[in-house]
């Protein structure tokens, strides 16, 4: 996210206080008669200072209520826990479901409490993610969509944005806008995971869609263009599953499902 941005940019000098340093001089040489314009220019850029001063103790407040607000994230589910809970520290959540509801809960309030800052747009995703859990496609899906809008390209966290996007569209039966979304991650992402896992999904979809020859030539392109990743791990799976029904494998990846198949 781009928390450590906001904060460098928070520590940086005041533009105004720069500008002042610059104006003693010169007012020395120009005297009375430009005194009055500049004391209003000051008084006018002040009053910007003041808001921008109040502005920036608003996002320090925000980033760390934000900060509070995701701890939620980091409790464990344990149904069986039976130590006693250290003081300050919460206890284990008894199931996943509890523990997304929570999710919703303390991120819903901490989003309407924090309307139109960069923090309400991050605690978008973590919030879509749980609700896409909870089977709620249609509330996750423009949670999604908001934090891609308000990221930056080079958010850490975007390819998760697209990949839960794909999910929402996906489980709303919008299989086609689905597919152009995971597409969208293999495009965007170098890595070979994220774009391994873009075309992965891609080709499950047309594997639901009954084009299972054009499966089979998706899943051999993850095999081909992420090799050493997780996603092509899945891919070959996938692939042995799909040719034991007759689908032709592609050359490029015929070798390596028959060394798997051997295992």
């Amino acid at each position: 996210m781009t928390t450590k941005k906001e904060l460098k940019e928070l520590k940086a000098p005041d533009e105004l206080q720069k500008l002042g340093q610059q104006a003693v001089p010169f007012l020395e040489q120009h005297g009375k008669n430009i005194v009055l314009g500049v004391l209003a220019f000051v008084g006018i850029g002040g009053g910007v200072a003041l808001v921008g001063h109040i502005q920036k103790r608003s996002l320090e407040s925000s980033m760390y209520q934000y900060g509070a607000a995701l701890k939620v994230l980091d409790r464990e589910v344990n149904a069986n826990a039976t130590a006693p809970v250290k003081v300050g520290e919460e206890p284990p959540f008894k199931t996943e479901k509890e523990k997304d509801e929570a999710i919703i809960a303390k991120l819903s309030s901490f989003r309407a409490d924090h309307k139109g800052k960069k923090t309400a747009a991050n605690a978008a995703l973590p919030l879509a993610q749980a609700l896409l859990r909870q089977g709620k496609a249609a509330e996750a899906l423009p949670l999604a969509e908001e934090f891609l809008k308000e990221s930056d390209p080079s958010d850490t966290l975007r390819p998760i944005a697209l990949e839960t996007r794909g999910y929402a569209l996906e489980s709303l039966g919008k299989l086609d806008e689905a597919s152009a979304a995971f597409d969208k991650l293999s495009q965007e992402n170098k890595s070979d995971f994220m774009k391994g896992m873009g075309l992965y999904h891609s080709a499950r979809l047309l594997e639901k869609k009954a084009d299972l020859n054009g499966a089979m030539k998706r899943y051999s392109e993850v095999t081909a263009s992420a090799s050493e990743s997780s996603a092509a791990r899945l891919a070959k799976e996938r692939i042995a599953l799909l040719a034991a029904k007759g689908i032709a494998v592609p050359e490029v990846v015929a070798a390596p499902v028959a060394v798997d198949a051997g295992k």
